[in-house]
């Protein structure tokens, strides 16, 4: 599995965000935090933005939801033209369902885990899923530093995928950078979400491939 860099718009200026995204055009996707105030305490941007950026951008749209009742919501992202949504396992009261309406929308289905909640009762979830996502931050802003905490649980999802011979990868999102990008490479992760890592960089392109850089070194 190749190494996947995904700037996070949560961080970039969000009057701007066509040109925000053009500056990283040779990212390999773009993600986009959905929060409601009601599973995080921030409120962000929904459907209408994402429909408003699918049209912005030809890099696939990484779509993560961080909202109550994610069955009765993600699969209207993947119908839009988003390339992936993610669910967080603590919203989803019927995940198996929804994950599946997502990839029959014909997006890859993702199961978000907060820094809280263990992997391996989720264990029987990854044939569901393209995509786990160890949240590296409590999730609801951009900016946090990273968890070392949860680098043994990043370890422990890499060897439940490689135990099941899947072919799933492992996303990491909160705090990361060039220094911490290593770690959780080193761990196993394959796809990274980087906020102001990228966008608060003179130079966003070179940030995407410094980081990209930085993984594969790790990762080999």
């Amino acid at each position: 599995m190749a190494v996947q860099i995904a700037p996070s718009i949560l961080s970039a200026d969000f009057a701007r965000l066509a040109d925000e995204v053009a500056a990283v055009a040779d990212a390999d996707w773009i993600h986009v935090d959905v929060m409601d105030n009601h599973f995080v305490p921030n409120l962000t941007l929904g459907l209408p933005v994402v429909e408003a950026l699918l049209k912005a951008t030809p890099v696939p749209v990484d779509c993560h939801l961080m909202i109550e009742d994610p069955d009765r919501w993600a699969p209207g992202y993947a119908e839009a033209g988003a390339a992936s949504v993610t669910i967080h396992v603590e919203a989803a009261s019927a995940p198996i369902r929804t994950l599946r309406e997502i990839r029959a929308a014909g997006a890859r289905a993702g199961l978000a885990l907060n820094p809280g909640t263990a992997v391996e009762p989720y264990a029987d979830l990854l044939a569901e899923i393209d995509m786990l996502l160890v949240m590296t931050v409590e999730p609801g802003f951009g900016g946090q530093p990273f968890l070392d905490v949860v680098l043994p649980k990043i370890r422990r999802a890499r060897d439940l995928i490689k135990g099941r011979d899947l072919d799933v990868w492992l996303q990491v999102d909160g705090g990361v950078n060039t220094e911490t990008i290593e770690r959780c490479a080193e761990a196993g992760a394959d796809v990274f979400v980087a906020g102001s890592a990228v966008y608060s960089a003179d130079d966003p392109a070179e940030a995407v491939r410094s980081l990209r850089a930085r993984a594969a070194r790790a990762s080999g």
